[in-house]
């Protein structure tokens, strides 16, 4: 396996607990497969230490790059920053909570070759509270129906692709409805996916942001206008 050229980043909001040991973490690991990489952080509004911690980060880690959003953008805007700022020729993203394990990118890393542009984890187990595990069952088979998916998980945010996948794929939505609307997207153009099982652990800071009537009926409402245009009328 050729030494990929790596960004790496992760969203922030608020994860001033756990920031500090993701950009730890995940400079050691990065630079375990290649010295040539770039750590991003991209912080969405926080409003409690994270942008005090990062800056003290950002002078200790070379590598490290920094955006800060003044105004929160949702899930989707702090991942779409990521990606189109990306300089490498292959991303890597993960959450900053700790839910995944970043020292499973080797595993992704393996399976990067060529005709292949993503390398997907998806959940061995998913670990969190019962009424979340019994939602995200249900939402993966729905989205899987509803968006004809055919990687195993959409729903998994542990992902390596080329950074080239992106150069033609225009993504519109702000919040968590954007992984839907990447890979549809990526699958109607063609995009190769391999696939690996990661681990999923519960959060170790913070709570999620998703949990409550508002965001909820935001994010229905959004997945049957992308399910209208990208799947009954192919507008992608």
């Amino acid at each position: 396996m050729k030494k990929l050229a790596i960004s790496a980043f992760c969203p922030c909001y608020n994860d001033a607990g756990s920031i500090a040991s993701m950009v730890v973490l995940m400079d050691k690991v990065v630079r375990s497969i290649t010295d040539d990489y770039e750590l991003l952080v991209i912080d969405d509004g926080s409003t409690d230490t994270s942008r005090l911690i990062l800056r003290e980060l950002e002078a200790k880690y070379p590598k490290l790059r920094l955006i800060f959003h003044e105004k929160n953008k949702g899930y989707g805007g702090a991942l779409q920053a990521g990606f189109y700022a990306a300089k490498k020729e292959f991303i890597f993203y993960t959450d900053g909570d700790f839910q995944y394990d970043i020292t499973e990118l080797p595993k992704l890393a393996a399976l990067m070759r060529d005709g292949v542009d993503v390398v997907n984890g998806y959940k061995i187990c998913r670990s969190d509270p019962m009424n979340r595990i019994v939602i995200g069952f249900l939402y993966q088979h729905f989205m899987k129906a509803l968006f004809q998916f055919k990687i195993r998980d959409v729903d998994c945010d542990f992902r390596l692709m080329r950074r080239k996948v992106f150069d033609n794929l225009n993504l519109k939505y702000k919040s968590g409805v954007v992984c839907v609307e990447m890979i549809r997207k990526m699958q109607d153009r063609g995009v190769v996916f391999d696939e690996v099982p990661v681990s999923h652990y519960h959060r170790v800071y913070g709570r999620s942001q998703f949990f409550n009537f508002r965001r909820v009926f935001q994010v229905g409402r959004d997945l049957l206008i992308l399910w209208w245009d990208l799947v009954v009328m192919r507008r992608g």
